[in-house]
């Protein structure tokens, strides 16, 4: 096939590669922009290409829905439809579906749910889930699970685990593009470390060309994620890409850097963008707040994205102020260009061997909150 991946350095536990796919490379470690419904908003894909976006994600869930898989590939696949040219992942609908609370049942053949648009009645099993994504037409694709929620408790995790590995086991089987499309496992289990582990393991005799970390980042303590990720480094095969699924901010994602994660993806950037809220060096900026009106300094005078050299703090809390579309658009390409450099500095530090130093002195602000609402 045509995916392949290559591990290129290592500081510690800290990884750097590169993954090969029919569409172009991507150099770990990497964050993906989620573009939800084939567009990450309010950015075009030359923005994307300008700022250095080696891949973006799409959401099966949501395309299924609107504008329909068929749509999709009669346009070319993902690729043509929305005019990117580069890497795509999509992933499998797993989240989308558990969220819908009350809207959806789970069985062991898959989950019926309502659709949240306009409450028509669906059923995803794992095998029409990647034959919705073979439509589609992503370089990368994901296993149907169900994303195991926070709480949960121990039998609980155990059965949608084990449900989880019998759906990737179905999906595996269904899978028609194996040529140019590599379908990941993924690894449940909640928090218990030795489900984690049988997940993982299992998963691994059905030798998926890669592997995604799901059910984190949906509540448990920081210390709890951390944890598990340090666990499955010790597991999860070397030569083959971790992907960790939905996180976050951006000092997670340094910390599991440091645990052997490859793949990163959230809405997380864009989302708090587009409510005023931007990531920085120097921590978090909340660009409406008052202190800001005369503030005629960029957003961070460490970074070289188009809105630092361009704009002022003032100018862009002038925008939000007065609800202009293009305050959204500003903050969401700085916050992309600031995880997207994030990566590439964590890529040369682990390369040149002092991602150690790197997490210590250039990310010791990361957690940081500059600025209140009004």
């Amino acid at each position: 096939m045509s995916f392949s991946f290559q591990l290129t350095g290592q500081d510690e536990r800290a990884r750097a590669g590169v993954i090969h796919t029919s569409h172009g490379e991507i150099l770990t470690p990497v964050f993906m922009p989620v573009g939800t419904r084939a567009t990450v908003k309010t950015l075009a894909p030359s923005d994307l290409e300008q700022i250095g976006a080696g891949i973006i994600l799409a959401n099966t869930y949501h395309l299924y829905l609107r504008p329909g898989a068929d749509i999709v590939h009669r346009a070319g696949g993902l690729h043509g439809f929305m005019n990117w040219s580069h890497p795509i992942l999509t992933d499998s609908g797993g989240f989308q579906v558990m969220s819908l609370q009350g809207l959806r049942k789970i069985t062991p053949e898959g989950v019926r749910f309502q659709s949240h648009i306009d409450g028509s009645y669906h059923f995803f099993t794992p095998e029409n889930v990647i034959a919705v994504q073979n439509l589609l037409g992503a370089d990368i694709i994901m296993s149907f699970d169900e994303c195991t929620p926070y709480p949960a408790t121990r039998d609980y995790a155990a059965a949608s685990l084990r449900l989880t590995l019998n759906w990737a086991r179905k999906g595996q089987e269904a899978h028609q593009r194996r040529a140019d499309q590599a379908l990941f496992g993924i690894v449940q289990g909640g928090i218990y470390e030795d489900l984690r582990e049988e997940s993982a393991k299992s998963l691994m005799e059905m030798d998926f060309p890669g592997y995604a970390v799901g059910g984190l980042a949906v509540g448990e303590p920081k210390t709890d994620l951390l944890r598990i990720t340090a666990a499955l480094d010790q597991i999860l095969p070397t030569d083959k890409p971790r992907y960790l699924m939905g996180v976050g901010f951006p000092g997670d994602l340094v910390d599991n850097i440091e645990r052997g994660i490859d793949m990163f993806d959230c809405v997380m950037p864009t989302r708090n963008a587009r409510k005023g809220s931007v990531f920085t060096w120097k921590g978090k900026i909340i660009i409406k707040a008052a202190q800001f009106k005369e503030d005629f300094s960029p957003l961070d005078a460490d970074c070289d994205c188009y809105t630092c050299r361009n704009f002022s703090r003032a100018y862009l809390r002038h925008l939000f102020s007065v609800d202009e579309i293009l305050g959204l658009r500003l903050a969401s390409l700085h916050s992309l260009y600031f995880y997207l450099e994030l990566m590439r500095e964590a890529r040369e530090a682990i390369l040149q061997k002092r991602f150690s130093d790197f997490k210590m002195n250039r990310c010791r602000h990361l957690d940081h909150t500059i600025g209140s609402e009004e």
